[in-house]
This record gives structure tokens, C-alpha cells and sequence, in this order.
């Protein structure tokens, strides 16, 4: 890619959206991200390196002004997750980091920082005024989204903010500014995309929406809640939809994972099956990769600090301060979800019902800063020192004992270390969290190194040992199989825990301990962003083996993925073709093909009924209607067809026109399975309330799409399985379809419909048809168009002219697409005007029917419905 491609790129960056953050334009750095090199000499082509772009709500950056000359700092905050994942990605990667900068940078100035970062640091900041950023992350992230994805309705202003329609235009506008921002820096045939949390859910559209093939995946680091939860968002479909407009969503744990593959099915009817290992969503010919893995810690950092002369120093000094109490430690932000006073309640009742324990036992309760501001945090941190308040008042002792020790934050990386050191029990209560790292570090902090040991007065001999009190309810808490878990709201057993952590044997915490540093060290950041990084790369491999076209607008905009072959169904593509064969064949379905799905009143139409007869009436044509309808309502609606040819059931009744008998399959006649198979499906239909079931002649059928989404397929699968073994020896198949599961006889299908009335009018009329056109929309339809791949090799069946065409943009055997129920019929209109000769050559032109109407025009390139 070329310098001057580039700038092409950078110019479809809308102005205005810089004017909104006040800048009048697109600032030089940009040009230097582009990663643009050329290892030859002589002056060879211009080759682009491959970059990792880490997207986050923040960089990984601290920023402040120095006073003496006024000029901004910066320097890598060494605690951040997405510069630590940079450990995990080969060596000779590029990587940059899109986000906010925590600091109010002037106007005037933000081009020149800009600069500065992407020269210095790899850094592309986006500024966002500050009206903006109120709205965007205090009102709709943290004060809306973040209570709801913990479980936390919004039933009054206390409880966090109510849906406001301008809060989410601001979480809108910030998304698509970071859009802007990836575009400045993005190889759309290299790169990959890395985009993290809640903060940035809908941005997978707008970068899809610009670049169908975008290498894209996303990581929320909070929980998913559950769909009772999550379909109260009145957004709900634009952010699932964000999500799957990526190629891997990751988790934290198979819960949060569970509960957004539910969410896809009950509101978008999606579902989903795991393949050699991998869960994947089908979403219109694109599998959206599921990954499920708990990020790790920098190994790196914590060995760094437990090595140091500084962090001795601090473990000699706390442990002094702490001489001859048992310390137990809690590391948590203030904020409502962390269940902090939930903690000091069982602290108090461990006290109260253990007095050998009063002046030993010591719970140090650090407290990050809060991220947020707003009345939630302020009742938090007045309720906590009520609570520590009252303990401390009723427990404590002369001579400076306190049974709740806080430590207000910010308190470095250091500082924590030490504390973990000198604790035998670590305490993370939180009610709802999406990971929660803190056991993690103390766990490896426990495991000591030369210095510390020194500190604490360790020799060789002593056991490595570690306690960690877990609530089933954080992230962490599946990975660590050796920690007490508790249900913070069950004060008793919170408290029971942290008896017990006091009571247990060293040997039994060493064995705890041990267990638990084994996991962890294997699985660090490192092996988190490998691992999601080989992923991404394999859910992105098949990107330039199909073809994609654009659906859809604003944030309901998706990309269909198809195969490159697969195209539009032109009237002059198919209208010449007609005009110049003399035996046609023509097989079209009838429900989502001629009649709407929607549809209540299924009867045709009486414009239909005259277009079918136009067709039929031209000698050269053999039209049939087939249909997995019974034959009886069949010929009943086409009863004023006279010429019309149905195949009912699949193929098991097949009638030439009105006149002439009904034809059986010519399959045994035995449908005593009817009686073995109807007691099973009867029994499911009253188990699934909403489901029912469809008696035919030759099939059996339970319907279940007006049963809850999730229950009926869950019931459909075992429908399914209990047939298949009840009906092991009988001649049918046993088939699962879009809301249905179905018993028909063996060798019946409508694949074998095109094979039988190819073959008869290849040997009733000594003629093989030289055009054939095949329309249909659903699972059953593919039948037809796989048998007609199979047999389109003309040496064979002699067709000249072949047509299958399935109804809507999907993945389908045929090679054609018709939009929808409206273009078909508009389709059969053309070609049967085509028929009525050259006497109605005007007429065509004069008919509301004309070329563009109905197909559009044809092309190869994306379009927008």
C-alpha cells in the first residue's frame, strides 16, 4: 500500500467529528503510524508490517504538567492490562494503543501531543470534550451500563441512572470518534483490532461498517449478565450486534459466555454449537469465535518488586507495625459491587464469637480510589466507616489495636505487594466483579522471593503458604480450585471462612498455595494475549475466501458473508436465457418463497393464481409448486391452476396438473411408525407449553417456534435424540429444521423431486429440459439445489440453462439470490411477460414490473439494504 492510498484513507475521516474535538484537522502524526517500510535498496515496492491495535477506553498512560515549564510528561503506566498484554504477542509486532488520555489537554495543543505520543509511545490519544466525556462515561458507562452488567437495576437515582436517550447518543458519538481515530491507523488487510470492554460495545459496527474484512475482536473484562437482566437495556440489539460484528468476543469465565450465547438466541434466534473445541455463532454466513479465558497477571512486574531492596524495607517496617497479630487483607475500589461492609460484618461476628481471637486478628482493608463519582460512592464509603467504626469502637484496645485497619488509596503497586506479603488471608467479598487480580498477586507474592524471605525472617525450610477467602460470584473464582468460596450475602459463611483460614494447618495451606501458584504462573497476561491473539488469527483466516456484502444501516448494520460466486438474480441474466430455450422446467417453494413468513392468511393471492397461470399456459413450460404442505390444502388453493404441477410433503405426493391422480412415492406404504413416534412428540408437546404438532399423510411434524426460544430448542434436541433411538428401526428420518423436528419416510425429499421430473420428461417427452429455474428459501430448499449441483454437468441431464436461487442474502448451495417474497414474484412476472410473446412487447415496457424494479441492478460490489 502506497503513501498516497494511505492519505486516500485518511480523507474519508468526517471533519466534523474532529470540530467536536476541537481540532480544525487531521494533525501530521498520523501519516507516521502507518507503518509503511521497504527493505529494498533500490527503491522495490512499498510493504506494510503487520501492526496489533489495542483499543481501550484509556492508554496506558500517566500524564501530568510539569509546573516549572509547563509541558506535559507522560510515561507507560507499567499496571495497565493492555500494555502488559504486549508480552504475549511475537516480538517483531507493532503494536498501538488507541485511547483516552487522563489529562484535560488545551485545544491548542492536542496536535502537538499527538505527535509527540505516536512518535514516543505508539499512541494515538482521542480527545474528548469534556461535556462529552461527562455524558459518555459517568452517565451511560459508569452510572447506567456498569450497575446493569452487575445485576443492578436502575429502579431509582440512587441506584445508578436511568436510560437517557442523550447519554447514549454521547456513548454513540464517542464510539464512532474512536472509529475515526482506528481508521487514521489501520491496514484493513493486516491489521488486527483488539478493541477492550464495555466502554467501546458498539464500535465493532462503525469499523465493519468501513471495512467489511476488518481482522476485528473485542474482550469484555466485565461480567455478561444474565438475558432476564440484559434485555431490560432498551440499546439491547445494537450492542449484541456491536459484538457480533466482530470475528472473537472473549470472556472471563464459560458464565458470562453462557449468558451472551443465551442473549443471541432469545432475542436474535441465533444459535450457536461448539466445533472441535470452539463455541461459534453463525451470524449470516460469518462465524463469530467464542473465547473463554480469565486474564492473567505480570509475572514480570510482581518478581520485579519482590526483589527490591524498597519493598524489604516496607515488609520490615508493616510487620513491625503488625508484630504479633494475624493480618487478613482486603485490596478493593470503592464502589457498591466489592462488598466491603458485607466483610466487615463477618469481620465483627468472627470477634464477637471468637474471643481468643480479639487483639490477634487484624483485617487491613486498602481501598482504591473510586472511578466514578455520584451518590452510590458517597453512601458506600459513609456506610463502610460506620460499619468499621462500630467494630473498631466495640473491639478494640488500649494501646492502638484495631480490628479494621483502612489504608486509603492510591497506593502503589509496591505498597500492595508488601501488604500481601505479611497477610495470611486475603479476603475478596465483592457481590458481583468481572475478574478481580488481586488473589492472583498475593498468591505470588506468598510465594516469597530471597529478599522478602529476609524481611519476614524466613529460612529455606519454611513452607510457601497462602489463604484466599473467594466469592463465587467474581471472575476468578473458577480458576482458583483451591480457595474458600463463599457467598458474600451469608454472613455466616463469610465468617466460618475466615475461621477456618485462621485455624488451618500449614501443611494444608501450603498444598492450597501451591496448587494455586502452579496455575497462575502458567497462566499469566502473556499466555492471555497469546492465546486470544492465535485465536483472533483463526477466526480470520477465511476472510478472503467469501465475500462480503453490507446490510443494513447505522448501528443495525452487519456484513453477509457468501460465497464469491454467489450473486443476484438479474432479469438480464435470466430473461435471454428464457427467451431462447423451448423446455422449461420451473420448481418453485411456496411458503417464504411465494408467500410471505409473516404472513397469517396463507392462501394465494388471486394476482398470484393469474401469475401462475401465465406461466403455466406457455407450452414450452413445466411449472410445479413443491411444498412440505399436505397435498389437500395444496390442491385446494391451486385448484384454479389447471396446468399447475405440486409435490406435496416433500415429495412423497406428486400430481402433473388438476386432472391427474395423486402419485406416491414409490416407497413402502408402512406408516406404522406413526404410532411409536406420535405418543413421544405428544408428550414433548405438552411438556413445551406453546408447541404443537402437524399430522401429514406420510410425516409428522412439532412445531415449536412459538415456544420460548431457548426451552424449545433445548426440547427440540431432545425430541430429537428420544426419536432417533425409539425409531432406530423403522424406515424414516428423523430431521431437525428452523423451529421443527420431523419424521418423514426414508428417501423423500425434494432433491428427489428435481431427479424424478427430470428424469420423466427426459422419457415421456424424449426431451430433456434446457432451462431450469429453482426457487426456494428454507433448509429443505437446499435439497433441491444440492441435487441440482450434483447433476448440472450437461453430459448428464443436458441442461443448458440452470437457475437455483434461494430467497434472501445467505449461505446457500445456490448460486443465485433473490432479495425477498416481493422480488420472486416481481422475477415470475418478467418471465411471464416474457412469455406472452412479441405482441406484448410494449406492454413490458409500459408495466409498473420494469427492469429495475425488480432486481435492482446488478453488481458485484457491497450495497445497502
Amino acid at each position: 500500500m502506497s503513501p498516497e492510498s494511505w492519505k486516500d484513507q485518511l480523507s474519508l475521516v468526517s471533519a466534523d467529528d474532529y470540530r467536536i474535538m476541537g481540532r480544525n484537522r487531521i494533525p501530521n502524526a498520523v501519516t507516521k503510524l502507518s507503518g509503511l517500510e521497504t527493505d529494498d535498496p533500490n527503491g522495490g515496492a512499498w510493504v506494510t508490517k503487520p501492526k496489533r491495535i489495542v483499543v481501550s477506553n484509556q492508554l496506558p498512560l500517566r500524564a501530568h504538567r510539569d509546573i516549572s515549564s509547563n509541558k506535559w510528561c507522560f510515561e507507560f503506566d507499567n499496571d495497565s492490562l493492555y500494555l502488559q498484554l504486549k508480552d504475549g504477542f511475537p516480538p517483531e509486532t507493532e503494536v498501538v494503543y488507541v485511547g483516552s488520555l487522563n489529562a484535560d489537554v488545551l485545544p491548542s495543543e492536542q496536535e502537538d501531543v499527538s505527535q509527540f505520543l505516536l512518535e514516543k509511545f505508539q499512541c494515538v490519544p482521542t480527545f474528548l470534550p469534556s461535556d462529552l466525556l461527562s455524558k459518555y462515561y459517568h452517565g451511560f458507562c459508569k452510572h447506567y451500563l456498569w450497575p446493569i452488567f452487575h445485576y443492578l437495576l436502575p429502579m431509582t437515582q440512587a441506584q445508578g441512572s436511568l436510560f437517557d436517550r442523550s447519554n447514549w447518543r454521547a456513548y454513540t458519538t464517542v464510539n464512532k470518534i474512536f472509529a475515526d481515530k482506528i481508521f487514521e491507523v489501520l491496514n484493513p488487510d493486516d491489521d488486527y483490532v483488539w478493541i477492550h470492554d464495555y466502554h467501546l460495545m458498539i464500535l465493532p459496527t462503525f469499523l465493519r461498517n468501513r471495512f467489511h474484512r476488518i481482522k476485528l475482536g473485542i474482550f469484555l473484562h466485565s461480567p455478561f449478565p444474565s438475558s432476564e437482566i440484559y434485555r431490560t437495556l432498551p440499546v439491547r440489539d445494537e450492542i449484541l450486534k456491536g459484538f457480533l460484528n466482530c470475528d472473537l468476543v472473549g470472556f472471563h469465565t464459560f458464565d458470562y459466555a453462557r449468558h451472551f450465547l443465551s442473549c443471541c438466541s432469545r432475542m436474535l434466534g441465533l444459535d450457536y454449537e461448539s466445533k472441535r473445541g470452539y463455541i461459534g455463532l453463525e451470524y449470516f454466513g460469518r462465524t463469530v469465535s467464542i473465547k473463554i479465558l480469565p486474564v492473567g497477571i505480570h509475572m514480570g512486574q510482581i518478581e520485579s518488586i519482590k526483589a527490591s531492596e524498597e519493598t524489604a524495607e516496607k515488609v520490615k517496617g508493616l510487620r513491625e507495625r503488625f508484630k504479633g497479630n494475624i493480618v487478613m487483607l482486603g485490596v478493593d475500589d470503592l464502589d457498591m459491587f466489592k462488598g466491603i461492609s458485607l466483610k466487615f460484618w463477618a469481620m465483627g461476628q468472627l470477634l464477637e464469637q471468637n474471643q481468643e481471637l480479639r487483639g490477634k486478628v487484624v483485617l487491613v482493608q486498602i481501598t482504591n480510589p473510586a472511578r466514578s463519582s455520584g451518590k452510590d460512592v458517597q453512601d458506600v464509603e459513609k456506610q463502610i466507616n460506620l460499619i468499621a467504626d462500630e467494630i473498631n469502637s466495640k473491639f478494640g484496645r488500649p494501646g492502638g489495636y484495631k480490628p479494621i485497619v483502612f489504608v486509603n488509596g492510591p497506593v502503589s503497586t509496591l505498597e500492595k505487594v508488601a501488604y500481601y506479603a505479611i497477610s495470611e488471608c486475603v479476603v475478596v467479598n465483592a457481590v458481583r466483579d468481572g475478574m478481580n487480580l488481586v488473589p492472583y498477586k498475593y498468591t505470588v507474592t506468598r510465594q516469597g522471593s530471597p529478599a522478602l524471605d529476609a524481611a519476614l525472617g524466613f529460612g529455606e525450610d519454611d513452607v510457601r503458604k497462602s489463604v484466599i477467602i473467594v466469592s463465587e460470584f467474581i471472575g476468578c473464582s473458577p480458576s482458583l480450585s483451591g480457595a474458600i468460596r463463599v457467598n458474600p450475602w451469608n454472613i455466616d459463611a463469610v465468617t466460618d471462612a475466615m475461621s477456618s483460614a485462621m485455624t488451618m494447618s500449614d501443611k494444608e495451606k501450603n498444598l492450597r498455595h501451591q496448587k494455586h501458584h502452579k496455575y497462575i504462573s502458567s497462566h499469566n497476561v502473556a499466555y492471555w494475549a497469546w492465546s486470544y491473539d492465535q485465536d483472533l488469527q483463526r477466526a480470520c483466516k477465511d476472510h478472503f475466501n467469501k465475500r462480503f456484502w453490507g446490510v443494513g444501516f447505522g448501528l443495525f448494520f452487519k456484513v453477509v458473508a457468501l460465497d464469491p460466486n454467489f450473486r443476484r438474480l438479474c432479469a438480464e441474466t435470466i430473461v435471454p436465457a428464457y427467451r431462447r430455450t423451448s423446455s422449461r422446467l420451473i420448481l418453485l417453494d411456496y411458503d417464504g418463497t411465494m408467500m410471505d413468513q409473516d404472513t397469517l392468511d396463507k392462501r394465494p393471492s388471486d394476482d398470484l393464481i393469474s401469475l401462475l397461470n401465465r406461466l403455466c399456459d406457455d407450452p414450452n413450460n413445466l411449472v410445479f409448486i413443491v411444498s412440505g404442505r399436505g397435498k389437500d390444502p395444496l390442491s385446494k388453493w391451486f385448484d384454479s391452476c389447471p396446468n399447475l404441477g405440486i409435490s406435496a410433503e416433500h415429495g412423497y405426493f406428486t400430481r402433473w396438473n388438476s386432472n391427474s391422480p395423486w402419485e406416491t412415492s414409490e416407497l413402502p406404504a408402512d406408516l406404522s411408525w406413526k404410532k411409536i413416534a406420535k405418543p413421544v412428540m405428544n408428550h414433548y408437546m405438552e411438556a413445551t407449553d406453546g408447541s404443537f404438532i402437524e399430522e401429514k399423510e406420510s410425516a409428522m411434524v412439532w412445531h415449536h417456534q412459538e415456544a420460548d426460544h431457548s426451552f424449545g430448542s433445548w426440547q427440540a434436541k431432545e425430541l430429537l435424540d428420544h426419536l432417533e433411538s425409539v425409531l432406530t428401526n423403522e424406515p424414516v428420518v428423523v430431521k431437525r429444521g428452523q423451529h421443527i423436528v420431523e419424521v418423514k419416510p426414508q428417501g423423500v425429499s425434494k432433491g428427489k423431486v428435481v431427479e424424478y421430473l427430470i428424469a420423466t420428461m427426459r422419457n415421456t417427452k424424449g426431451k430433456r429440459p434446457d432451462f431450469l429455474l429453482c426457487i426456494g428459501d428454507d433448509r429443505s430448499d437446499e435439497d433441491m439445489f444440492d441435487s441440482i449441483v450434483k447433476h448440472q454437468d450437461v453430459s448428464s441431464i443436458g441442461l443448458a440453462e440452470v437457475f437455483a436461487c434461494t430467497v434472501g442474502q445467505k449461505p446457500s448451495k445456490a448460486k443465485y439470490y433473490l432479495d425477498d417474497t416481493p422480488s420472486v414474484i416481481k422475477m415470475l412476472e418478467w418471465l411471464a411477460s416474457a412469455s406472452d410473446g412479441s405482441k406484448h412487447e410494449q406492454q413490458q415496457k409500459q408495466s409498473k414490473f420494469t427492469f429495475q424494479q425488480p432486481m435492482g441492478q446488478c453488481r458485484n460490489e457491497s450495497i445497502d439494504l
